[in-house]
């Protein structure tokens, strides 16, 4: 009889006294024969035993790796392997901070490339292919005032950011779980709820970010952006200053339609993979291999069911609108790249038509779907429902999913840099932590 179909009682109420070797997990019975105390034990204590016996090879059967070994193996509950293992909350935070920083850090300067892109007032554009863009601004500006520009505000709203994320999301998990709702809804929820937090941070740092990426270098001979702010410090004053507070978070609704179904979608199929992969090896360590491709693919998942508004975001924030007259004391209140006014005392006095209104914000979208159809029809609209439903009439599922494979591979990278680290992290912590315990012993 296979160790899959024996029966967990067995092992309970056989007449014959349990093995004496070394290798047996079970309890010896007493001198005089007395097994009440064994008797106490329940099937699902006895089931659990055996598993993490057979698992860790000390049990009866530990040596006898035969098909019905490894299937038992791949059979462990993954709350077995783990032992309800959770990390503490401050590791969990330190972790997912570095670990989405450096993924971020790792992308920004295909993000400014994209921006440059995006935000190009020339005609004919001066960026155009994404190579040729790399190459261009490394040329003529450099690498931390071209490249990496605006990274100082994407390091400052990264981190603290992927902290509140981890914390919130590590938090609302467990707190569901322990309710007893079901794991695949708690992670998904967890996920959306995580990111809503986090936008407060991130959204901002957005604005501020994309504005001096696509400026570059103040005073830029290179590139007129419309823009020329000395310093970070200086870019949120003039935007307070001149726009309002409020300009800190233009594109918050169509940035967080995108990006709370992203997030909710990444973290459940990445809970679950994890699962599935820890079921599969019998231990929480599920080595690197397995732990990049869980992330790239959760990642890669995620981006792919998100590109819809992906897209839709991206053409509400980028296209232009017919130009019409606008007065200068009502601008578009969707805005999120009013004009920047000049430093000096006559930009007040300057008349509306010298002050360049674009009527959409910069994008904060990947670079697949930096590039508009020749053709498409022009998304006047804030609605992202109204504008998925527009560019379904005109350009039917495909327009949905224009460039879905560089977003794919996009997220991936960006995905699979943070959440491998953030493992890697965890089990850095958790041992420091151990050394520490072990040491005040």
């Amino acid at each position: 009889m296979s160790l899959d179909s024996r029966p967990t009682t067995n092992f309970l109420t056989t007449s014959k006294p349990p093995s004496t070797s070394a290798d047996s997990s079970g309890p010896l019975p007493s001198p005089d024969g007395d097994r009440s105390h064994v008797t106490q034990l329940t099937p699902s204590t006895t089931t659990r035993q055996t598993s993490h016996d057979v698992v860790r090879g000390h049990g009866p059967h530990s040596g006898a790796h035969d098909g019905s070994d490894r299937t038992l193996r791949r059979k462990v509950k993954i709350e077995d392997v783990e032992d309800d293992h959770r990390p503490p909350y401050l590791h969990s935070m330190l972790a997912g901070g570095i670990g989405g920083t450096s993924g971020d850090m790792l992308m920004h300067s295909l993000d400014t490339v994209k921006t440059r892109q995006q935000g190009d007032p020339h005609i004919p554009p001066k960026y155009t292919s994404m190579s040729s863009s790399y190459m261009t601004i490394f040329r003529q500006e450099g690498i931390r005032r071209g490249l990496y520009s605006g990274v100082t505000p994407a390091l400052l709203g990264s981190f603290p950011g992927t902290v509140i994320f981890f914390g919130v999301y590590e938090y609302t998990k467990r707190h569901m779980i322990d309710v007893g709702i079901a794991p695949s809804i708690s992670y998904l929820t967890s996920g959306f709820v995580a990111d809503l937090a986090a936008s407060v941070i991130y959204v901002p740092s957005e604005v501020l970010k994309t504005r001096l990426q696509l400026q570059g270098r103040y005073n830029n001979p290179y590139f007129n952006s419309g823009y020329n702010y000395r310093s970070t410090a200086d870019a949120f004053r003039t935007i307070v200053r001149e726009e309002g507070f409020g300009a800190m978070f233009y594109g918050y609704k169509a940035t967080l339609f995108r990006d709370l179904p992203f997030s909710a979608l990444q973290f459940a199929f990445y809970e679950q993979e994890q699962k599935w992969a820890k079921q599969w090896v019998g231990h929480r360590d599920i080595g690197l291999g397995l732990e990049i491709l869980t992330a790239t693919t959760a990642g890669g998942m995620a981006g792919v069911l998100t590109c819809p508004l992906d897209v839709v975001k991206t053409r509400i924030q980028t296209q232009q609108n017919p130009v019409t007259p606008k007065p200068v004391s009502s601008p578009a209140k969707e805005t999120s790249t009013k004009p920047p006014s000049s430093h000096s005392s006559s930009s007040s006095s300057s008349s509306p038509s010298t002050v360049r209104t674009p009527s959409r914000p910069i994008s904060t979208s990947s670079p697949s779907t930096a590039t508009v159809k020749p053709g498409a029809a022009i998304l006047d609209t804030s609605s992202v429902i109204t504008g998925l439903k527009l560019i379904y009439k005109t350009e039917g599922v495909l327009g949905w999913f224009r460039g879905v494979g560089p977003r794919a591979l996009w997220t991936s990278v960006q995905s699979g840099t943070m959440l491998v680290l953030y493992q890697y992290l965890l089990k850095k912590l958790e041992s420091l932590q151990s050394l520490k315990d072990l040491s005040l012993l």
